[in-house]
């Protein structure tokens, strides 16, 4: 089986000479090699019950942590485009489901701003499966450097998840933020970065 696309960029960063995380050129290093890489959502999925890396298959979410599913929305027929492989950082749990920011909705180097802005929040230096984002709206809504994050709030519903959950280590974020896996329905995903950059750059508008 060919190694998990986590485990193979890992292994090329060590011999880099590069640690996940710790730093802002190792975080830039990660994410120009992911963004090189090409995968599916299977294969994301497939993968993920055979990595090292601290990637796994949980039929469970919990706050601060990044996941990544397919998801059919209950309202797509209203909806202007939506993704079916939202890559999230969950917020809380809200009546039948969950509140996540979705950073597939911005483009590629929105969203290495947002999560670059996110780092301060992590739980630990840890950078591994037990690190996670002290994250909640009122954070998010508080502070300009936050600002990429209003289009990428989603309330997603339990009964509509279409997959298990791929919990994503702290260590393999940046590299998961730059793969290409968005999945974009009635617009493509050009279209829906316009859109995205729109709302941040007009602050009362909203979907």
């Amino acid at each position: 089986m060919v190694a998990y696309i986590f485990d193979t960029i890992l292994q090329q960063g060590v011999a880099a000479g590069e640690v996940p995380a710790r730093t802002r050129a190792a975080r830039d290093w990660f994410r120009e090699t992911a963004s090189g890489f090409r995968t599916t959502p299977n294969e994301l999925i497939r993968g993920a019950g055979n990595a090292e890396g601290g990637s796994a298959l949980t039929g469970k979410t919990r706050p601060g942590r990044m996941y990544a599913f397919f998801y059919d929305p209950k309202t797509k027929r209203d909806l202007p485009y939506y993704d079916r492989f939202p890559l999230i950082f969950k917020i809380k749990n809200v009546d039948g489901g969950f509140l996540g920011i979705n950073m597939h909705y911005l483009p590629p180097q929105l969203r290495a701003r947002l999560m670059d802005a996110l780092y301060p929040l992590v739980t630990n230096r840890k950078y591994d499966e037990t690190t996670r984002l002290r994250l909640t709206y009122e954070i998010l809504n508080s502070a300009t450097k936050y600002r990429f994050f209003k289009p990428t709030i989603k309330r997603y519903l339990n009964s509509y998840v279409r997959s298990r959950y791929v919990l994503i280590s702290a260590n393999q974020w940046d590299m998961a933020l730059f793969l290409p896996t968005e999945r974009f329905v009635k617009k493509n995903k050009n279209y829906v970065w316009r859109e995205s950059r729109q709302m941040i750059r007009s602050p009362r508008r909203r979907r």
